[in-house]
């Protein structure tokens, strides 16, 4: 860039920080507008009775590669590391005690690296263990650029390959719900086959899972918001965009800024990176040819209950659960703050939480409480300290078939308008992974754009149409 241009980020969650960081790397100057008096968007960090707790459970895994390069850039990386192998040990309560089975991997090439797990998998029969093989086999077969995959459910496809309900519950489900945000018999088929194919079944270490070991507001965000101060951008939060002004050039529309706070500020180039509700509002008209079909993504809320005992209930790090209301199960001990010789912090993570969320949170402190206590033998007579829930009623779009096409790219009808977020055609589903990826590629555009522009356009004077 000759002279630095202004690109303007609307939004402050993994999305719109990253393309932020982004576009000041390669010169710009960026300002950062979030409206929320908080960064993270649907990751962000809160402190309750002198602790850190995360808004809800979030994980990546090796595949993860534009996350983890964010990581990497913002020298964080080493604060959420990833497992040498992928190892989750699967919990299920029974009369003679729990049972425990395990998802791993060995070193052999995928799909075998699970061969000798799934075969061990006690949570199913041997017949049903012998029927997750062959459909394995199946989603190897399939085209995951097929546009017909996003027009059956992941679980017709699965029951179709002879799948039965306990080992779609006990073994598909496992890895649908928290990556999918939706049970197998409701998520889209092209996103149940991407999340299996790139995550397990392409790569032998694709699936090694990483975790924060710190507040996310200390992994990702703050570095984040610094790094773009330090590279010479403003980060303003409480700061409300409520327009994208336009002018005419060349019988085209063309961002020239926006309207913050009744204010306009002017911008090369602007990137919307909030969710796709709060976009539809926003933006002009002329952006989107469909814009009521972001209406149309939906949602799908997920809910965390916290609980901080009085000592330590279980040597697991990360669990999770069949034949229990407990998904997954992380032990946030040192993340939150407290002195592992004070007792442990556990969060249950609870995906498709469409009955979840609107339960008052003395049941489902009371429900998980009791649940963990099946689980963990020592939780039944340990005091709990303190216990919190959190939620995220929109925490995701609703990846039920037919939302591939409702997914725009990061390219709008308006000229030097962009869009970002995990909403957005990534190709993966709504996850850390297609949030930072989508930030990255509004980031691309916005450069291929005004890589050679000498001055902001709304310095030049033309005639404002909204």
């Amino acid at each position: 860039m000759k002279t630095a241009s202004h690109v303007v980020v609307i939004g402050g969650g993994l999305s719109g920080l990253s393309a932020a960081v982004a576009c000041a790397d390669a010169g710009a100057r960026v300002s950062l507008f979030e409206s929320r008096p908080r960064l993270g968007g649907a990751t962000w960090s809160f402190e309750r009775g002198g602790l850190t707790f995360d808004n809800g459970q979030h994980v990546y895994l090796r595949c993860c590669i534009s996350y983890r390069r964010f990581l990497d850039r913002l020298g964080t990386a080493d604060l959420a590391p990833l497992q040498q192998r992928l190892a989750i040990p699967i919990l299920r309560p029974s009369a003679r005690g729990v049972r425990v089975a395990w998802i791993k991997r060995n070193s052999l090439p995928a799909p075998a690296n699970l061969a000798a797990s799934l075969l061990r998998y006690s949570h199913l029969s041997v017949r049903d263990r012998l029927g997750v093989s062959r459909a394995v086999l199946a989603l190897k077969r399939l085209s995951l650029d097929d546009p017909a995959l996003d027009a059956e459910t992941l679980g017709a496809f699965l029951s179709r390959h002879g799948q039965s309900k306990a080992a779609i519950d006990h073994f598909w489900n496992l890895i649908t719900l928290p990556t999918v945000n939706l049970p197998a018999e409701q998520a889209s088929l092209a996103l149940g086959a991407k999340v299996f194919r790139t995550g397990l079944l392409d790569d032998s270490s694709a699936g090694d899972v990483g975790w924060a070991e710190v507040p996310l507001d200390r992994l990702h965000v703050e570095p984040a918001a610094r790094l773009i101060e330090r590279l010479g951008g403003e980060v303003h939060r409480r700061a409300k965009v409520t327009a994208i002004d336009l002018v005419t050039k060349d019988d085209t529309s063309v961002a020239s800024g926006v309207v913050v706070d009744g204010e306009h500020v002017a911008a090369d180039a602007v990137v919307v990176a909030v969710p796709h509700r709060s976009a539809a509002d926003l933006l002009p008209r002329e952006a989107l040819v469909n814009p009521e079909e972001l209406e149309r993504l939906g949602t799908s809320p997920i809910v965390d209950v916290h609980f901080v005992y009085d000592r330590k209930v279980t040597d697991l790090r990360i669990a999770a659960g069949v034949d229990t209301p407990v998904q997954f199960v992380f032990d946030k001990t040192v993340a939150s703050g407290l002195d592992p010789n004070d007792g442990q912090v556990l969060a249950v993570s609870i995906s498709g939480a469409d009955a979840e969320h609107g339960e008052r949170p003395e049941v489902l402190i009371d429900r998980y409480r009791a649940a963990l206590g099946e689980l963990f033998p020592r939780a039944g007579s340990a005091r709990v300290v303190d216990a919190v829930v959190s939620r995220e009623h929109e925490a995701t779009f609703r990846g039920i078939p037919g939302t591939a096409k409702l997914r725009p790219g990061p390219k709008t009808g308006v000229r030097n308008c962009y869009l970002a977020g995990a909403w957005t055609d990534t190709g993966w589903p709504a996850t850390m992974e297609g949030a930072t990826r989508s930030g990255e590629r509004a980031a691309a555009a916005v450069l291929q754009s005004i890589g050679n522009s000498t001055q902001t356009l709304g310095a030049v004077g033309e005639k404002v149409v909204a």
